[in-house]
């Protein structure tokens, strides 16, 4: 059993100011593998407390400076790159290869391109009478789920470093060890004392006390819609800036032009990557009505190829979903969705065959889905796919847009204009064509009840910036 009992914070491992732990469950096993300590609101003081001491001089170093300390930062992750992946298989079950080859590689990736950005960024600007000046918002409160952990740990401490702010970062209690391994890692950097900490906990515990904090300046928050706004409203009193990049139900438009067995395998690829759990996976395929049959066969033909099993063995193509909590979540919405009339292609509920320990959940295609069904409209978070008939391409805009959430989109077309096209009329944040990926230069984050506020490349970074207006006399 690892031990992870002390909290960074001041450019030291400090004891809990209370004593209180958390087993961490490894869910390919469903055994315990760590222990942390849960933090409370008298850590969280002595965290922010530490930041705002160290914003003073942090905010005034040169740029010089903080691109020699995100190069350092780079290096040491390098060194640690194999043991990142390692934990993010065992604490959140993705597969190895996965870990490895895109959980890893985003934060390598998020400090990467935040160098390039700082490099270059023009942080005074003369416009007319005044200069337009860009500052460091302060200090900074970040939450981070438990899905991409390294991922949303990093877009968000690598702009805040390089603006010059300071911050608290509370990770996932369920999958901290990721977050603990780059605390090491900035602390072998040379990130000066204060300017980064951590506190281990949950929502109620830490969360709340950062956000209603009034010497945090502003909270960038990754994670569900209802925790979400849980954090803007303990934020509310303090009048602090509020980041929130949250849920999404994204759907996935297939043209009755486009390839239809390029298209649908390649959204049931997407669906299950990570087993299902990305807030900004495809989860409702919209395809043309008279092409319904034919893209469940494909549907079903690819979602069969899929192997669930244990994240560091040789073939895996997805491991467990994180949690008990997750799972028993999404067999009630498998079931929900048989319940409704949908019809079920594959999958269902139960774990996959000679699977009889661990958070499996087999790999589900629901077919004949409408739009007001439980599954077309709540966040399973898991290997779920929902295919919904539509009849013209303005019935599959127009359902494609009827949700709370907007994060993503996706549009398959044989005609990459007819796809912007539609794209242009999908409301979220982001839109995929053809199966085009990510680029972390891209600003990502969603409309409505995904959440505001962007991050990844310039516009992450400037998330972290205040602006100020010098109004300069005439000569």
């Amino acid at each position: 059993m690892q031990e992870y009992l002390q909290f960074y914070i001041n450019g030291e491992w400090v004891d809990p100011t209370t004593p209180s732990t958390l087993e961490v469950i490894n869910p390919s096993t469903e055994q315990p593998f760590a222990t942390i300590s849960m933090g409370s609101a008298a850590d969280v003081e002595k965290a922010v407390a530490a930041a705002t001491s160290a914003f003073d001089s942090f905010s005034k170093t040169t740029v010089a400076e903080r691109v020699e300390l995100l190069g350092a930062i780079l290096a040491e992750y390098t060194k640690r790159y194999d043991e990142i992946a390692q934990a993010i298989s065992t604490e959140m079950g993705a597969p190895i290869w996965l870990s490895k080859a895109a959980q890893a590689a985003t934060g390598q990736a998020h400090f990467a391109t935040t160098l390039e950005i700082l490099k270059n960024y023009e942080w005074e600007e003369r416009k007319g009478k005044y200069l337009l000046r860009r500052e460091p918002v302060g200090v900074c409160g970040l939450i981070t789920p438990w899905n991409w952990p390294i991922n949303q740990i990093s877009c968000k401490v690598a702009p805040a470093l390089a603006a010059g702010c300071t911050m608290v970062l509370k990770p996932s209690e369920v999958a901290p060890v990721n977050g603990i391994i780059l605390a090491e890692v900035l602390h072998a950097a040379g990130v000066p004392a204060g300017v980064f900490n951590l506190v281990n906990g949950d929502g109620p515990g830490v969360g709340e006390a950062m956000s209603s904090h009034p010497d945090i300046h502003m909270m960038s928050f990754t994670g569900s819609t209802r925790a979400g706004v849980l954090v803007a409203k303990a934020a509310a009193d303090t009048v602090k800036r509020v980041a929130q990049e949250l849920g999404g139900k994204s759907a996935n438009i297939i043209l009755e032009d486009a390839d239809l067995e390029t298209a649908v395998s390649g959204g049931v690829g997407q669906i299950f990557t990570n087993s299902g759990q990305s807030c900004n996976a495809p989860t409702r395929m919209l395809v043309p009505r008279a092409s319904h049959a034919e893209a469940l066969e494909i549907a079903k033909k690819t979602a069969e190829a899929v192997k669930p099993g244990d994240p560091f063995a040789e073939g895996t193509t997805i491991g467990p979903v994180v949690s008990e909590v997750q799972w028993d979540k999404i067999q009630g919405l498998i079931q929900k969705g048989i319940d409704e009339g949908a019809e079920l292609v594959c999958g269902g509920t139960g774990r996959p065959d000679g699977l009889n320990a661990g958070y499996y959940v087999k790999p589900t295609v629901f077919g004949n889905v409408t739009n007001d069904m439980t599954i077309a409209k709540e966040e399973i978070f898991g290997p779920v796919l929902s295919i919904l008939p539509y009849d013209n391409e303005e019935q599959a805009i127009e359902i494609a847009n009827d949700t709370p959430y907007g994060l993503s989109g996706y549009v398959q077309s044989g005609d990459v204009d007819h796809a912007l096209a539609v794209a242009a009329q999908i409301r979220s944040g982001n839109v995929h064509i053809n199966g085009s990926g990510a680029d972390f230069t891209a600003p990502f984050g969603g409309y409505k009840q995904s959440g505001n506020g962007r991050e990844w490349g310039d516009l992450g970074f400037e998330e972290f910036l205040e602006t100020k207006a010098v109004f300069v006399p005439a000569a």
